[in-house]
């Protein structure tokens, strides 16, 4: 809903509307008084303006009185300092504390929003909003993508990637890996998915082997005696190793059950288990983790993936239609069906969201109140009068120009009925 016009920019700017109606209503005042005068002058000249006459005497009297009324609420009539006028300046801190009041009983309090709650399906709600990207259009979405590249321009990016790089590292030192890592591969061990693991281990080595064959055979060569490196069976020799090294690895390649396969998985085990229970081996993990968090390098390339993160964050913010047309809005729609057709799931959202508002109201309802209670006794009289004012004083005003309105009906029937009589 558009805003209406003020006329100046300050919290007390009387809304266009409003100074018309004022003027509109008071302009009907003076009319009503204007045309009492001409009545009474006119009273001889023909029996029609009695009624006229009367008619402007009880609207001028009507709304008087309505003015009156009115005026009293915000400010004292005409400046004088008549009893229970200025009602509304008078009584703020009271209004304060009652608005506070109705807030709190009628609406922050754990039992009414628990109420309120179990009535809205917000899992229903946010699978809609989810799925249907017409729903996601619009100035909420465009608000919240300048909101956040406002966000992500404004931090500093070195100052705000060291900052996150910071959390995160303080956590990995807090957080005892080793175990993890044990009943991770322990779990892969036992649903055999740590086979891929040991393949390429496998075609790893071969392809190292193969790499680096000249310099194994001359590791080979060099060890050798100096009656074979005479005779030349040294070469032979590393042929041969080099052979069946090649050989081996093909057969454990291709060979599921062979020994050293077996061999293999016998250590993975001893590690998953040394990894959990064995003090030593953990001792050396925790090394070996605080070694690569205060590692330079680590830091490094964390920021050159913080920078790719930020950069993708702010394109995604700058182009919000181009990120939800791609993988992202994919899975938000994929995300939204779900919402919607899965009862187990959208029980669970309902209930998380249900305990989560009730929880924040139970913990921050008395702040609420609080705040609206002293948020109003901040305010001075003329901000408070200022306000209200101008949110129903249009309402009010009508209120004026219906006064002198009904008065003056009201007064032609009375003159009416006094002739018939």
């Amino acid at each position: 809903m558009p805003r209406s016009p003020t006329l100046s920019h300050g919290s007390d700017a009387v809304p266009l509307p409003l100074k018309r109606m004022r003027r509109v209503a008071t302009l009907m005042l003076v009319a009503m008084a204007v045309l009492f005068l001409l009545s009474r002058r006119m009273e001889g000249v023909h029996p029609a303006w009695g009624f006229v006459q009367a008619f402007a005497e009880a609207a001028m009297v009507g709304g008087l009185a309505d003015w009156f009324a009115v005026t009293a609420l915000f400010r004292h009539p005409l400046g004088l300092p008549i009893p229970h006028t200025a009602i509304i300046p008078r009584n703020k801190d009271r209004i304060g504390d009652t608005l506070a009041a109705f807030l709190r009983d009628n609406f922050l309090t754990a039992h009414v929003v628990a109420r309120r709650m179990y009535r809205m399906d917000a899992a229903a709600i946010a699978g809609r909003w989810l799925a249907d990207p017409a729903t996601r259009s619009g100035r909420l979405r465009h608000g919240a993508s300048r909101l956040a590249v406002n966000v992500l321009e404004g931090l500093d990016p070195d100052q705000f990637g060291t900052m996150v790089r910071g959390a995160l590292a303080n956590r990995l030192r807090a957080m005892r890996v080793s175990p993890a890592l044990g009943r991770t591969l322990e779990a892969a061990i036992a649903e055999d998915r740590h086979l891929p693991l040991v393949d390429a281990i496998i075609r790893w080595t071969s392809k190292t082997l193969d790499a680096n064959e000249e310099l194994v055979r001359a590791m080979i060569q060099k060890r050798a005696g100096a009656v074979l490196r005479w005779t030349g069976l040294d070469a032979t020799l590393a042929t041969s190793v080099l052979n069946g090294l090649h050989k081996m690895l093909a057969e454990v390649a291709e060979d599921p059950a062979h020994p050293l396969r077996a061999k293999a998985n016998e250590g993975l085990a001893l590690l998953a288990h040394d990894l959990q229970h064995s003090s030593e081996m953990q001792a050396k993990v925790e090394r070996l983790k605080n070694d690569l968090i205060e590692n330079p390098a680590l830091a490094g390339w964390w920021m050159g993936v913080w920078e790719k993160i930020r950069g993708g964050l702010l394109n995604a913010a700058r182009n919000p239609d181009r990120a939800l047309a791609g993988p992202i809005g994919d899975a938000m729609r994929q995300l939204g069906l779900t919402l919607q057709s899965d009862p187990v799931l959208k029980a669970k959202v309902n209930r998380f969201v249900r305990r989560a508002v009730v929880g924040a109201v139970a913990d921050y309802g008395d702040g609420i109140v609080r705040l609206v209670s002293d948020t109003v006794r901040g305010w001075d009289a003329r901000t408070i009068t200022g306000r209200l004012e101008n949110a129903v004083g249009r309402d009010l005003q009508f209120i004026r120009i219906n006064g002198t309105l009904v008065g003056g009906t009201v007064g032609l029937a009375i003159h009416v009925v006094d002739i018939w009589l």
